[in-house]
């Protein structure tokens, strides 16, 4: 099949979209807005199909046909890409179905699987049989990927690596303390970690890195135990699926310096098995450009994945 789709890919920071000309994942155009979710679910919905539709109109003065429109979001999609959750897109309860339908033919896949199905048909899974797709970023989440597909699991459910507690019992103390991953390596995690210690608050997990590499002790320390901490959930990872290789994405995971190299060091370290410690661990060829294309690849009437 030759023609175009829409690929949305909807996360917690960014809302990045682009016509893409299958079957060569070619992005034609791309556009990238802030999500702002504290704002509510409609204003999201409103700026997305905003996005949706200039795309759309972008195809149309270019003589191309938007056969259809995938969105990668950051929720539980099940197997029927229906939305099962609304921990930060607020958008259960509202005719979001419909609303991209009347734009084009619309299936909504989540964030986790789709730039996991671009990276294995035109990126760096694709010399790989089975690989494990895991995301650093706003928030911290996994893929499995099987003959070039990706394991949904039962409900669709098959990509939480990091939003579980944890329970942590002190014997000597006597407290517990209950933390999730992503409370601790994720971006917004490290933002808050900083801005509770330093006298001058930084707003980006970005600045938190800056402010690092710049020679910031206290920065230093929180990404290194936030890579490291990281690293080892890829270890436990590795460890229960034994994949071929390890594809790194999201902005902290392609982001390199001491967040990566913490991240690289714990996960080789933390491997149990001693003929997998030197497994690829490597990072997303496509770049933020996965996401996108992606979901275009999961639009209605795209090349099957």
């Amino acid at each position: 099949m030759s023609g175009h789709a829409i690929g949305i890919d909807l996360g917690g920071t960014k809302i990045a979209a682009g016509l893409v000309e299958l079957p060569t994942a070619r992005v034609v155009t791309k556009q990238i807005i802030a999500t702002r979710p504290e704002r509510g679910g409609e204003a999201v919905l409103r700026d997305t199909l905003d996005v949706a539709r200039g795309l759309q109109a972008h195809a149309a003065s270019v003589g191309a046909r938007v056969s259809g429109i995938g969105v990668g979001i950051c929720e539980l999609v099940n197997l029927a890409g229906e939305l099962r959750s609304d921990y930060l897109i607020k958008w259960r309860g509202l005719p979001v179905q419909r609303a991209f339908d009347a734009i084009a033919p619309t299936r909504f896949e989540s964030d986790a699987r789709a730039p996991a199905i671009a990276e294995a048909r035109f990126g760096a899974g694709a010399p790989y049989r089975n690989f494990l797709y895991l995301t650093i970023g706003t928030g911290i989440s996994y893929c499995l990927v099987l003959e070039g597909k990706p394991y949904a699991g039962a409900h669709g459910h098959a990509i939480i690596a990091a939003s579980g507690l944890q329970s942590m019992h002190c014997e000597q103390c006597g407290a517990t303390q209950e933390r999730s991953l992503e409370d601790y390596a994720a971006g917004p995690a490290l933002v808050a970690r900083y801005n509770r210690r330093a006298a001058t608050p930084l707003r980006t997990g970005v600045d938190v890195a800056a402010a690092a590499a710049a020679g910031d002790a206290i920065a230093q320390e929180i990404l290194a135990s936030a890579g490291t901490a990281a690293g080892d959930t890829a270890a436990m990872l590795i460890n229960a699926l034994d994949p071929e290789a390890l594809i790194v994405a999201g902005g902290l995971g392609l982001g390199g310096g001491l967040y990566w190299d913490s991240f690289l060091a714990s996960a080789r370290r933390r491997i149990w098995a001693e003929d997998c410690r030197g497994l690829p661990i490597i990072t997303a060829r496509l770049g933020v450009d996965a996401g996108v294309i992606g979901a275009a690849l999961c639009a209605p009437a795209a090349p099957a994945v």
